[in-house]
């Protein structure tokens, strides 16, 4: 009996203890959940279609773009001209930048120019006679040929029997050899290839200039370039 009555009570106490436990189950109170709201401010502007300015900041190094170091092909002693051969010195294209005494090799080329003439006047007989249509073009050419103005161009030959007899008495060596005397001479005057300035001039008037020797420098003072490092860009809104 004793353990029938045990077990009678064990059963109540454990269905009492279910009860209880669904009751304060279903008595529990839920805490209340605060949900923040978040507001995200957001930023209207009006489009304006504008330009915008590229701003370059950088640094290096500026140097004329059109540059050039006056050498002297020839020797000679420097002689004055209009302007004086200093740094600072404006030149337009074509003017004289300086000039070399060439008084000993004018007189050479002179002297060249007579011998040419010599040697046409003395073949004037023989084409008179064996090239008669040719005479009349050779004599006009002597006599225009000026001892104080650059050679002109020979006539041209009609035929190869004429070039072979002008070629023979040796015209035409006398002629190139004339014509690089000619190109030799203009070397002693210096003129400047573009407008420009000189930056730097290495002679003075009076001095004797050799042949190879750097005279100054000359550049255009309108167009440079820039030689940078580094570059940074920003544009102004």
């Amino acid at each position: 009996m004793r353990k029938v009555v045990l077990s009678v009570l064990g059963i109540i106490i454990i269905f009492l203890a279910v009860l209880i436990a669904r009751y304060l189950i279903a008595n529990k109170s839920k805490p209340e959940v605060q949900v923040q709201k978040v507001v995200n401010n957001v930023y209207v502007d009006t489009v304006q279609n504008k330009t915008i300015p590229v701003v370059i900041k950088s640094s290096g190094n500026l140097t004329a773009k059109r540059k050039i170091e006056i050498y002297s092909e020839v020797q000679g002693i420097f002689k004055s001209s209009s302007k004086l051969f200093r740094e600072g010195e404006t030149y337009n294209k074509g003017s004289v930048l300086l000039r070399i005494d060439a008084s000993e090799f004018y007189a050479s080329v002179q002297s060249q120019k007579s011998d040419l003439n010599n040697l046409l006047a003395s073949i004037m007989p023989d084409i008179r006679m064996d090239y008669p249509d040719a005479y009349r073009r050779w004599q006009g050419y002597l006599e225009n040929f000026n001892m104080n103005n650059s050679v002109p161009d020979l006539p041209e030959p009609s035929s190869e029997q004429e070039k072979s007899f002008i070629t023979g008495r040796g015209i035409y060596t006398a002629y190139y050899n004339l014509k690089n005397l000619e190109q030799r001479l203009s070397k002693y005057t210096i003129r400047a290839p573009f407008d420009g300035i000189l930056t730097e001039a290495l002679v003075r008037e009076g001095t004797l200039i050799r042949s190879g020797q750097q005279l100054g420098e000359f550049i255009d003072p309108e167009v440079y370039e820039l030689e940078i490092e580094e570059t940074k860009c920003m544009a102004r809104s």
